[in-house]
């Protein structure tokens, strides 16, 4: 499964433009006075602003497996890492076969830079803001984690990650270049302190080379 687009929301649009440009070094592919729209690899992130929000998204961004030592270096000169224990910074993820790092944009989003050991992305060149393949994850807040995944799954002919103990409280639905993380409200967002909340999120995938608009 890919996610192709993802819309989400900013109290400002200025900051998170300058933030993705400059600091992330992505390139902006259209900007508006209420938007902005992000190259993300093989994927797009829209912003749009609503001056009244003040809450946080979590989305993650695949990476090519064998560069993530690289891009802690590269990610270093730019933003904080986050320490998850014992004054780690990479968690390892060994059912999923995967480790990653965390980082916070402009916003207070959680974003996430993921290598996940069984696809096929191993690069030889440098990690540069290049090297990001695609959104990787988005995460959906829903009362009932399970009860959502089984709509999506008889509705739009998706399924639950196989990897993934899905539970009540967090399911994922898609595979390893593509997934909906589905948390209960108020569940922390790995590796924080901040609860999840529900937030208006739009999102376009691809699956099985049918295209589905998904409205959160």
């Amino acid at each position: 499964m890919k996610l192709q687009h993802i819309a989400i929301q900013t109290n400002n649009i200025q900051k998170t433009e300058a933030f993705y440009k400059d600091v992330l070094e992505l390139k902006i592919l259209e900007k508006r006075s209420d938007s902005v729209s992000i190259h993300v690899g093989s994927s797009v992130l829209q912003f749009i602003e609503n001056p009244e929000f003040d809450s946080i998204y979590h989305f993650a961004f695949n990476i090519p497996e064998n560069k993530l030592e690289e891009a802690i270096q590269w990610c270093e000169e730019k933003v904080d890492l986050l320490i998850i224990e014992d004054k780690r910074i990479i968690a390892n993820f060994e059912t999923w076969n995967a480790n990653a790092v965390y980082f916070y944009d402009n916003n207070g989003n959680l974003l996430e830079f993921i290598a996940r050991h069984d696809l096929d992305n191993f690069q030889i060149k440098q990690f540069s803001s290049r090297s990001v393949l695609n959104i990787s994850e988005i995460g959906i807040v829903h009362e009932n984690p399970m009860e959502l995944g089984t709509e999506l799954i008889e509705k739009h002919g998706l399924d639950f990650f196989a990897k993934n103990y899905n539970s009540e409280n967090f399911a994922a639905i898609g595979d390893d270049n593509g997934l909906l993380i589905i948390v209960k409200p108020y569940r922390n967002w790995y590796p924080t302190q901040i609860p999840s909340k529900s937030n208006k999120t739009d999102i376009r995938i691809e699956n099985k080379g049918v295209q589905t608009k998904l409205n959160f």
